[in-house]
């Protein structure tokens, strides 16, 4: 059964916690490793949490296995299915591998080889569907209908934010102090978890949401009042945020919980992406380095102890030297 969630479908702090059980010995608990560059450029302490070195290579794992995990044995039984840019598809397949069921994926004809590749090797059923959200997730819906399949949703999930959410529990438990939270918004289960678990822990904390220029689908959505369906973008370098609509569940936990939103120009994530590598050691995807970019161009003002979560790292090497040939990092 899904986790409980309160009458209004925001995720309560009893369903983060219930989906860190679940999660527990089985997921990782990933670190939050101080970043003195980007610490001294901001004036207060900077961490960054390495979703890369999550089970699958992005944060996606979290959700994925909660939602699974919470499905009676008949429905996972039957085998599951998916619509994905490709870490969620990826999660879905290592999930269902752990509990020895078939997972289907619907990918974009644009995806990232790594990702592809990620999902083959872990036993899945590729499809092949346009470059936007909605038209892989009419295939998937044509291919569930017809095989009886489960869908596990990318983001617009009750579950899946809850599991997501895991990691803005453990940013607040590991810094109590923290002051603010960069999270990169795509369809928005991380960002609505993320949210929702350090406001629950860490009231006073800001938690300010970061997506692509060229695909600002929450900042059209809160101008608005309501969802909105952008343009596709299907040439952008942050490939896991290219979502042309925010969901409904994840408007309404970002409008509870999200203090603010800015976007990020593509030709600042090259510079990202490097700084880590070169500084850190931590090979992160562009969508990853979004939330440092954001700091980077002096986007979000930190106030007290700053995390920047880093979503995945999930690239393959031909594209990560085209990427950073010409990062130009800062000194």
């Amino acid at each position: 059964m899904p986790l409980t969630t309160a009458s209004n479908d925001l995720v309560t702090l009893d369903a983060l916690r219930a989906a860190a059980a679940m999660l527990h010995g089985v997921a990782v608990r990933t670190p939050l490793l101080p970043v003195e560059s980007l610490g001294e450029r901001a004036g207060v302490p900077v961490y960054v949490k390495p979703e890369m070195l999550q089970r699958g290579g992005a944060f996606k794992f979290r959700g994925a296995y909660t939602f699974i995990a919470s499905l009676s044995p008949e429905a996972r039984a039957a085998g599951v299915i998916t619509a994905s840019s490709g870490n969620h598809g990826q999660a879905v397949a290592l999930a269902a591998k752990l509990f020895g069921v078939s997972a289907t994926i619907v990918m974009p004809t644009t995806v990232p080889r790594a990702k592809r590749d990620g999902a083959v090797r872990l036993g899945a059923r590729c499809f092949y569907a346009g470059v936007t959200t909605q038209e892989r997730m009419e295939r998937a819906l044509e291919i569930q209908a017809a095989e009886g399949l489960t869908m596990v949703p990318p983001y617009d999930d009750p579950t899946i934010i809850a599991g997501q959410g895991t990691l803005g529990l453990e940013i607040a438990e590991d810094l109590p102090e923290v002051g603010t939270v960069l999270v990169p918004i795509g369809g928005g289960g991380l960002s609505s978890g993320v949210a929702a678990a350090v406001k629950f822990l860490a009231p006073r904390a800001r938690v300010i949401g970061v997506e692509p220029e060229g695909a600002p689908k929450y900042s059209r959505a809160r101008a608005a009042g309501a969802p909105v369906t952008i343009p596709a973008h299907p040439e952008g370098l942050a490939d896991g945020l290219l979502a042309v609509r925010i969901g409904a569940r994840n408007f309404d936990h970002l409008g509870a919980f999200l203090d603010d939103v800015v976007t990020v120009p593509d030709g600042a994530l090259p510079c990202a992406v490097q700084l880590l590598l070169d500084r850190m050691k931590l090979v992160c995807e562009p969508s990853g380095a979004i939330t440092v970019a954001a700091l980077l161009l002096g986007l979000v003002v930190a106030e007290g102890p700053t995390v920047c979560v880093l979503s995945g790292g999930n690239v393959e090497w031909d594209g990560l030297r085209r990427l950073i040939g010409d990062g130009g990092m800062p000194s």
